[in-house]
């Protein structure tokens, strides 16, 4: 079913043709199905949901930037087109704060701090639209570098670096549980974030592995994209 909404979502979005409602039109489906699970107490469930819905959203936003779609009469269907700008380039040169972590820690930290908040905040109403930008802006880094690429199926997989793997799944783990409180408070259920911290913790931990891998990875990492890119 959550794949299903998401490829709706899309069509929805390309069909409004309004970039700033994509996050939106992409999270409105799959945050009413983590809500269902979160208010039946099955976080586990509501987890497993949203890892489908964002490996959908990766495998769609990326093969519409790689078919040329993610731009619609001159206009970019998503947010953040400079990002991949800035991505691109950092293929081609090997320069960008993807390889300088003076930049991309404290960015990082910027959007956890932001997404948890917002999460927790409004029981994911913002934080998963927050998400869904963030995985579209790769999704369109990746999909255009395939496009391009002498060697595109792989351009496609390891386009998701490995770091930005780790990254999603502590991004959706801290989202789920973070939203817990406030669909429990509206709903009339019990949610004890205490009891649930075991999930906090790993979500956190990828976090935190997820910097430790971009920084010893990234300059490498470049070079081979850059090498089957054919750039």
């Amino acid at each position: 079913m959550v794949v299903l909404l998401t490829l709706a979502s899309y069509l929805a979005g390309w069909l409004v043709g309004i970039p700033a409602l994509m996050p939106f039109l992409n999270a409105a489906g799959a945050w009413w199905m983590m809500v269902r699970e979160l208010r039946a107490g099955r976080v586990t469930r509501a987890i497993a949901i949203m890892l489908v819905w964002a490996a959908t959203m990766a495998v769609v936003a990326t093969v519409i930037a790689a078919a040329g779609w993610n731009v619609s009469g001159g206009r970019d269907l998503f947010l953040q087109s400079d990002y991949r700008e800035q991505m691109l380039e950092w293929v081609r040169t090997g320069v960008g704060p993807e390889s300088q972590p003076s930049v991309f820690i404290p960015r990082h930290a910027g959007y956890a701090a932001v997404f948890a908040m917002a999460a927790l905040a409004t029981g994911g109403l913002l934080g998963m639209p927050m998400g869904a930008m963030l995985m579209n802006s790769m999704g369109d880094y990746v999909g255009t570098m395939t496009g391009a690429s002498a060697h595109p199926v792989a351009s496609a997989l390891l386009g998701w670096h490995p770091w930005a793997v780790v990254r999603i799944v502590g991004f959706v783990i801290l989202g789920v549980v973070l939203s817990g409180p406030l669909v429990a408070r509206v709903s009339g259920t019990r949610f004890d974030l205490r009891a649930h911290r075991g999930w906090i913790g790993a979500g956190a931990g990828l976090l935190a592995l997820d910097i430790l891998l971009k920084a010893v990875l990234a300059p490498w990492w470049g070079r081979l994209l850059r090498g089957l890119a054919g750039w």
